[in-house]
This record gives structure tokens, C-alpha cells and sequence, in this order.
């Protein structure tokens, strides 16, 4: 790390102690602490040095600002690397957060991710692997990867695979967005503490266990919205194919799902096909390390396809919200199409699973 890139994530990821807590915050929020490969590197520092800190009991990550913990990677760097330069900036950002969503999964000691206010891609993979996820009644947690012709990753597909039914696959292919509730049901969290409390819990955990302090200061979670939606989400999503998914929804007898397929309809085709292709082989695959390999591979080609580059333009960039998808329908998405995303990388693989990183 050079030195204007160690200053930059010394200022974007804050670390301090507190009593028995070692605090990350990551402090971008203008950008609503949008993770930077810099960043990525600081947390795991970090995360090494603590890990080998006996006075260091417990980690917690939050987020500066008012807004949220994490909006996702800095999708506007991937943009401009996939448009103008070949991909390796992308690639190297990538195997480390990859890497760095692994550990965050299997860290010896309790880490405790406040997923206050928007978490979405990049930072669900920095929380919704933590060992403690809370949520407030300010959560939104997302993966909207399909809105930008981009694939769920970070870990994504296997927390969606491993939810009730078809309710990851639900939002994996609506990229919508779900509150506190939602995500208690879905897998993406375990605790619902009022925003109010959050300052006392962080305060107890400086000298109380974590169990002790969630204890104190957890409160039953609002209802989970997608519940009453089960019977019509698990129906039509059980579906083998995107075409038949959409055509389901359409035919459904409720307004809800009627309007779901028109959101599907508005992303990206072929993300949408590799997406439903790599939540269901994410159910087989089993370890997180195996998905990672997998969503690494996925990722890797989605920066030589068109729809990454036109999707992040049309939303994020100049924020016309009129993608121009190609292929441009789901027909013309062939099965080819779909299988290239899964080739693998030879001597670039990401290899957690195999031990070779």
C-alpha cells in the first residue's frame, strides 16, 4: 500500500478500542461509506491484528453518518476499469474482499455488524457474515446487483440461497430492498435493537460480553413484510427458468406479484438468468469458500459483458434509469450465454475453497 493509499484508508475505515471492543467504522459517508480496495485492506489489518490481541474480546463494525453502514463497493471504479482499462483493478478488488468476507465468516472472536440504516452488495458481505448482525428500524439491506446487469456476490448468493423458500431468490432477482423483520427472516440478520439504543449497546459492549449486552438492549423485531407473500413468492420462484418465473408472477392472483415481474422485467436479462443459475448451484455448492470461487468466476466475466458497464451508466452515472440491455430480452439469452459466466479462470481462480489463494 502506497503512501496517498494508506493515508486515504486510514481516514475511510476509523479504528479505536473501547474497553473489551475493537471498532471499525467505515467513514465515507458523502459516498455512504462505499468500500474501496484500500479500505478492504485496512479492515483486514485490522481484523489480523485484533484477532491476535488478548485484550481484544470483541470486534464491531458500524458506519459514519447518518444514512447507513454501507452502500456496497465503488461500483464507479468497476465501471470505469470494465470501460476503459482490462479489468485486473476490478479483479485484484475482488479476490481481496472475497478473501476478507471468508474471514469475516470464520473470526475466532464475536463480530458484531450494527446494519443500521442502507446495507447493500459490498456491505452485506462486510456484515450479514458476522457472527452478530443487528438491525433498527432504519435497515434496508439489499443485494440490487440485477438493477445494474450485475450478479449478487460477496458471499450474497449463499445468505439468499440458505433463506426460507424462495425468498432469496426473490430478492436476489428483484435486488428489492427488505427492513429489519424481513432480514430476521430471511437469514441476513439475528438481533432487532432500536436505532435509540444503539449508543448504550455500543457502550456495553466496551466492558460486557456480547450476549450480555444484546440481551439488555434487543427488542422484538416489526413484522416481516414478505411473509404474507410466501405462498405466491414460493410458487412462482420454484419456477426452472427466469421466462416461466416472470410468466408465473404475471398470472398470479395478486397485484404484488403482477408488479414484481415487471421489476424483473426491467433488469438486466442476462443477469437475471446467471443470477437464478447461481443462487441454485450456491444451494449445492455448500461452503461459503466454494460459492466465493464461484461468485469470483461470475464477477470476473461480467466485466467483458456489456450490461455491467451500461447498468452502472443508466443508474448511477447519468442517472437516466433507460438501460439499454443486451441481449435485450430474456429470449435472446441463451444458455450459452449464461454458461460462459461460470468458466473457469485457471491459474486465476480465486481458490478459497482449495486452499491455492
Amino acid at each position: 500500500m502506497n503512501g496517498t493509499e494508506a493515508t486515504g484508508a486510514e481516514e475511510s475505515v476509523l479504528l479505536r478500542t473501547e474497553g473489551r471492543a475493537a471498532h471499525l467504522v467505515l467513514n465515507r459517508p458523502r459516498a455512504l461509506n462505499a468500500l474501496n480496495h484500500a479500505m478492504v485492506r485496512r479492515i483486514d489489518e485490522a481484523l489480523t491484528a485484533w484477532e491476535h490481541d488478548p485484550a481484544v474480546e470483541t470486534v464491531v463494525i458500524t458506519g459514519a453518518g447518518e444514512r447507513g453502514l454501507c452502500a456496497g463497493g465503488d461500483i464507479r471504479v468497476v465501471h470505469d476499469d470494465a470501460r476503459d482499462g482490462d479489468g485486473t483493478a476490478s479483479a485484484a478488488f475482488w479476490r481481496d474482499e472475497y478473501h476478507l468476507n471468508a474471514r469475516i465468516a470464520r473470526y475466532p472472536k464475536p463480530y458484531v455488524a450494527v446494519m443500521d440504516g442502507i446495507v447493500m452488495g459490498g456491505g452485506v458481505g462486510i456484515s450479514a457474515h458476522g457472527s452478530v448482525r443487528v438491525v433498527t428500524e432504519r435497515s434496508r439491506v439489499a443485494m440490487p446487483e440485477t438493477g445494474i446487469g450485475f450478479v449478487p456476490d460477496v458471499g450474497g448468493t449463499r445468505l439468499l440461497g440458505l433463506a426460507p423458500g424462495e425468498l432469496g431468490t426473490h430478492l436476489a432477482l428483484t435486488g428489492a430492498s427488505i427492513g429489519a423483520g424481513d432480514a430476521l427472516l430471511c437469514g441476513l440478520a439475528d438481533h432487532y435493537v432500536p436505532s435509540t439504543s444503539l449508543p448504550r449497546l455500543l457502550a456495553d459492549l466496551a466492558d460486557r460480553p456480547v450476549a450480555e449486552a444484546l440481551a439488555a438492549h434487543a427488542r422484538p423485531a416489526p413484522p416481516a413484510e414478505l411473509a404474507e407473500r410466501r405462498a405466491w413468492i414460493d410458487a412462482c420462484y420454484g419456477a426452472d427458468t427466469v421466462e416461466e418465473i416472470v410468466r408465473l408472477l404475471l398470472a398470479a392472483d395478486d397485484p404484488a406479484a403482477k408488479e414484481t415481474a415487471e421489476i424483473l422485467l426491467g433488469n438486466s436479462p442476462t443477469a437475471l438468468k446467471v443470477t437464478l443459475a447461481s443462487v441454485r448451484r450456491a444451494r449445492r455448492l455448500g461452503s461459503l469458500e466454494r460459492v466465493l470461487d464461484q461468485e469470483y468466476r461470475v464477477s470476473c466475466a461480467a466485466l467483458s459483458a456489456p450490461d455491467l458497464v451500461e447498468g452502472v451508466r443508466a443508474q448511477i452515472i447519468d442517472k437516466d434509469r433507460t438501460p439499454r440491455w443486451s441481449p435485450a430480452t430474456l429470449a435472446e439469452v441463451t444458455d450459452a450465454d449464461v454458461e460462459r459466466f461460470f468458466t473457469p479462470l485457471g491459474t486465476r481462480e480465486l481458490g478459497l475453497s482449495d486452499g491455492t489463494f
